[in-house]
C-alpha cells in the first residue's frame, strides 16, 4: 500500500513525521460501457469543442473562464497559493468530537509514523485517546487545502478529511416543517421503539449485499444460466389511519 501524502503532524512545537494512507476502499464491480448491439467497448477521448480534434495530454492545461476567454494557470501559479507549510498537518485546536456534526465528515485516512517517530506518535495517540478529544487541523494535498479532524484509538491515529463550512448546504435552503413539540404519547412510543431496536455497533454486521447479488448474476450469465433471486416472503403492508397506529404496529414487529 502506497501513501497518498507524506509530511508531518505539528502539535505545538512537536513535529511528528508521518505518512497518510487512504482509510477506506470500494469493492464495487468494475463495469465498462459497451455498445448495446455488439458489446463493442466505448472509448473516451479528449476533444476540442471548437474544431473537434483530439487533444493529447501534454497539450492540456487548466484555465479559468473570464467573460469570453480563458486565463491559463500553470504549475507555478498553483505553487504560489500553497500554504506556507504544505508539508505538515497543523493541529490548531482540540475539540469534543460530539460537538461536530457528522455532516462535516468527508473521507477517512490512516496515519503511520515515519522513521524514528514511534515514540512521539504513540505519545500523541495516547494523549488523544485519554483526552477523548479530536485535533482540528489543516493540510494541503493535491493543490488543495483541507480541514481535518485527528482522532485515535488503541492502535492508530486516523484523520477524517472534513468539509469547510462555506461548502456546506444549509437546512434553510430546504422546505422543512416548523418545529413543534409532538404529542407526548407519540414521542413516548417512538422512544420505546428506538429502545427496542438499539444495539452495539458491529461494523461486520453490515454487508454490501447489492454487490454480492450482482456477482451471482454475472456468474450465472457467464454460465448461460438464468439467475432467480431468492425473494423472502414478507407480510403485505396494510394501510394505517394515523401515526399512533404505525408506532403500535412497529412495536409489535420488534417484540
Amino acid at each position: 500500500m502506497r501513501p497518498v501524502w507524506t509530511g508531518g503532524i505539528r502539535f505545538g512545537l512537536v513535529f511528528i513525521p508521518v505518512k497518510l494512507y487512504t482509510g477506506a476502499s470500494t469493492h464495487n464491480i468494475d463495469l465498462d460501457m459497451v455498445r448495446k448491439g455488439d458489446a463493442c467497448p466505448i472509448k473516451y477521448t479528449r476533444v476540442c469543442k471548437n474544431d473537434g480534434k483530439e487533444v493529447p495530454w501534454n497539450d492540456i492545461v487548466k484555465g479559468y473562464k473570464e467573460d469570453d476567454y480563458y486565463i491559463i494557470l500553470t504549475d507555478e501559479d498553483f505553487d504560489k497559493v500553497k500554504a506556507e507549510r504544505s508539508d505538515s498537518i497543523d493541529i490548531t485546536d482540540f475539540v469534543k468530537i460530539d460537538q461536530i456534526s457528522p455532516r462535516y465528515f468527508e473521507k477517512p485516512y490512516l496515519i503511520e509514523p515515519g522513521k524514528g517517530a514511534a515514540t512521539t506518535y504513540n505519545l500523541l495517540r495516547e494523549a488523544i485517546v485519554k483526552s477523548k478529544m479530536g485535533g482540528l487541523a489543516k493540510f494541503v494535498m493535491r493543490n488543495r487545502e483541507h480541514l481535518a479532524l485527528l482522532m485515535a484509538d488503541d492502535e492508530v491515529i486516523f484523520l477524517i478529511q472534513m468539509r469547510f463550512d462555506a461548502d456546506m448546504r444549509l437546512p434553510k435552503d430546504l422546505k422543512l416543517p416548523a418545529k413543534k413539540n409532538p404529542p407526548k404519547k407519540e414521542l413516548e412510543m417512538a422512544m420505546q421503539l428506538i429502545d427496542q431496536m438499539k444495539t452495539n455497533f458491529d461494523p461486520k454486521k453490515y454487508k454490501d449485499t447489492y454487490q454480492q447479488k450482482l456477482k451471482k448474476i454475472i456468474k450465472a450469465k457467464a454460465e448461460h444460466k438464468d439467475y432467480k433471486p431468492a425473494i423472502p416472503e414478507q407480510e403485505k403492508p396494510t394501510a394505517v389511519k394515523d401515526l399512533m397506529s404505525q408506532l403500535k404496529e412497529s412495536l409489535k414487529l420488534n417484540n
